[in-house]
């Protein structure tokens, strides 16, 4: 009655704490994954809702200097398609080689190149109009691709009646985004000729370099697309772009230009970053490729 029974061989508490601690740490691996997964999803979501905001950074009027020194500007006030209304700056020359329509890039507003529109005017020697897309300095609205894009035909439109041309007359001349917008016009129709200052093959190649943990080429609504618009260019074209550039990497330029059709140059800025001045020689060259078009 006293004797105890013998312990099964295979009873041993031991292993069955062993295999309850190995299953709760699984469970918190898993709980693990699951939130990094969730919280993955929430930052692309998040993404994708603010896109239009990571894409265009307006600064509306009155930011900026609106009163510039040594510049005799005509404010131009015209209208997009849509309706909304647009403003720009227009800079004529009695003597000009040609009047150029500058698209700006995704930042400030158009008081924010006052400085290249001095250089363009005075030693590039071209009568400029510059605008800005809705939403930027003193035009109505709220920037988008489809409203940039309208934006850039209206200003065009106004540049060729203030000159007394007709369109395929203007040189379309772009920095960064507004690169972009140039490639899409001077697809669309002929242009006298073509200038891109640190343009990009399109704006998920760019987003995909900043958040390359991303699938933003399969993602991104706003694409401007000018890799697969520039083959539908066929006029001369001068592209330039600094090799250090953190902004639209130096390859992404370099790609836009060998897929453009000839007759074409490009210029490399060694040690250019993406917002550099350039100096005065090189809007002497831009000087030479304006005197030099039909």
């Amino acid at each position: 009655m006293g004797d105890r029974l013998p312990r099964p061989r295979d009873a041993d508490p031991g292993g069955a704490r062993s295999w309850c601690c190995s299953s709760r740490g699984w469970a918190a691996i898993l709980r693990l994954v699951a939130l990094i997964l969730i919280g993955y999803a929430v930052a692309v979501i998040l993404l994708m809702f603010f896109e239009e905001s990571l894409v265009f950074f307006p600064s509306p009027y009155p930011q900026g200097n609106w009163s510039p020194r040594g510049l005799r500007i005509e404010d131009a006030e015209f209208t997009a398609a849509d309706g909304t209304r647009l403003h720009g700056w227009y800079l004529p020359r009695a003597d000009s080689r040609g009047a150029v329509l500058f698209s700006h890039g995704n930042a400030g507003n158009i008081t924010h190149r006052e400085e290249i529109l001095r250089r363009l005017h005075h030693v590039t020697k071209v009568s400029v109009l510059i605008f800005d897309y809705r939403g930027y300095g003193r035009s109505q609205g709220k920037p988008s691709e489809a409203g940039v894009l309208a934006d850039a035909r209206a200003a065009r439109d106004w540049l060729a009646r203030r000159e007394n041309l007709p369109p395929e007359r203007l040189i379309l001349m772009g920095e960064s985004l507004g690169g972009a917008v140039a490639v899409h016009l001077a697809a669309e129709g002929p242009a006298r000729g073509l200038i891109l200052e640190s343009t990009f093959t399109s704006l998920p190649d760019v987003a995909a370099h900043h958040f390359p943990w991303v699938p933003v080429r399969l993602l991104m609504r706003t694409r401007l697309d000018a890799l697969s618009k520039i083959k539908d260019y066929r006029g001369p074209l001068l592209q330039c772009h600094g090799d250090q550039d953190t902004i639209v990497p130096y390859e992404l330029g370099r790609r836009l230009f060998e897929a453009a059709n000839e007759p074409k140059q490009f210029i490399t800025f060694a040690g250019g970053d993406h917002n550099d001045l350039r100096d005065v020689s090189y809007y002497e060259k831009l000087g030479e490729f304006v005197a030099g078009l039909e």
